[in-house]
């Protein structure tokens, strides 16, 4: 018999051993239910467990948020039993509410990067968080690509072993900048720059695509991933989807990637940091005419919005005009060689 045959026949009975029919099979949770082995869920056989675990479903949790259009497009198996999977997933799970209390101990795992500046770090609350999207948009040079290298190099000033994921949409990373940052902080040059993995995208689906795959270097590679950089986020979106008619295909594909983002962040208690281009209203006559791209799914993504722009005599203002917690504000700071500098 070929081994074809063989992985055919495995998938079968995987899918026999429980039909839609049936009564939920219980599977009593021990020590740690997030590290059971997929297995032990109804359905689940030795085939089915390496297709989950390679499209990227590794423990409880991942299951128990994923859909049942998901399971079946990636692992292949029928709706039903996708259904029962999640939900064999989500009974061994605590999945129900939380206290406000057990909310505010898990703020306490947030982690905040610093930025440089004591006037930026003031508006923020202490720095960028762990757990969240912080997106910065503005018009071409008003230092949103700067931030993100600065992110690069002082990420890892608080934690050496510190992985950085920088999706590069627009061809603006620089090893030379991160070199010049590194050693103002009195970093190794090597090491900060082997710390940071840069993948280059030259579409959307590409771009959505190593956003996904950072879960696997999490997973199978066990890297101490603590910031994802995609700068920028909305640049392939813009120049593939072009008029009204494209639009809902436009904001269905950037809502899911966002979506992703906000899972990782979320889930691996990271930080997520996007820049985003802009665009002129015209309709606007008086006060600043500049939006974001991407319209409310990344408005509403988004845990904080921070609006960059050029000032007087070569600083740049940042403007906080959306967060969960703080209030509105701005400050203005410096872009040098060695980072940011307050305007005194």
């Amino acid at each position: 018999m070929k081994r074809g045959d063989l992985m055919s026949e495995e998938i079968q009975k995987d899918e026999e051993s429980i039909q839609p029919d049936d009564d939920m099979v219980e599977v009593v949770p021990s020590g740690n239910p997030k590290k059971q082995a997929l297995e032990s869920l109804p359905g689940v056989g030795a085939s089915t467990a390496e297709k989950l675990q390679e499209a990227g479903y590794y423990d409880l949790m991942s299951l128990a948020v994923a859909s049942p259009g998901e399971l079946v497009e990636s692992v292949g198996v029928s709706e039903p039993i996708a259904r029962k999977i999640i939900n064999a997933a989500r009974n061994n799970l605590d999945m129900g509410f939380q206290s406000g209390d057990d909310l505010l101990k898990k703020r306490e795992r947030v982690i905040k990067i610093p930025i440089g500046s004591d006037a930026f770090n003031t508006l923020m609350g202490g720095g960028f968080e762990t757990g969240s999207i912080t997106e910065c948009f503005g018009e071409f040079g008003s230092g949103k690509t700067q931030l993100g290298h600065i992110l690069c190099i002082n990420v890892q000033k608080l934690d050496p072993t510190a992985v950085i994921v920088y999706i590069d949409t627009e061809n603006t990373f620089r090893p030379e900048r991160i070199k010049q940052l590194a050693e103002g902080a009195g970093l190794s040059t090597e090491q900060v720059l082997s710390n940071i993995r840069v993948g280059r995208a030259y579409n959307s689906d590409h771009q959505m695509l190593l956003a996904e795959k950072v879960e696997d270097l999490i997973q199978k590679q066990n890297l101490n991933v603590k910031l994802i950089v995609v700068d920028s986020l909305t640049a392939h979106f813009r120049a593939e989807f072009i008029g009204r008619g494209t639009l809902a295909e436009r904001q269905q594909k950037l809502n899911k990637h966002m979506h992703t983002l906000l899972k990782l962040a979320d889930s691996c208690n990271l930080c997520v940091y996007v820049t985003n281009q802009v665009m002129s209203k015209p309709d606007v006559f008086f006060g600043d005419p500049t939006q974001a791209i991407g319209g409310h799914i990344v408005g509403h993504a988004s845990t904080f919005r921070i609006y960059l722009r050029k000032g007087k005599k070569g600083s740049r203002v940042a403007k906080l005009i959306d967060s969960p917690h703080l209030q509105e504000g701005e400050c203005n700071f410096f872009v040098e060689t060695g980072g940011l500098r307050d305007v005194k």
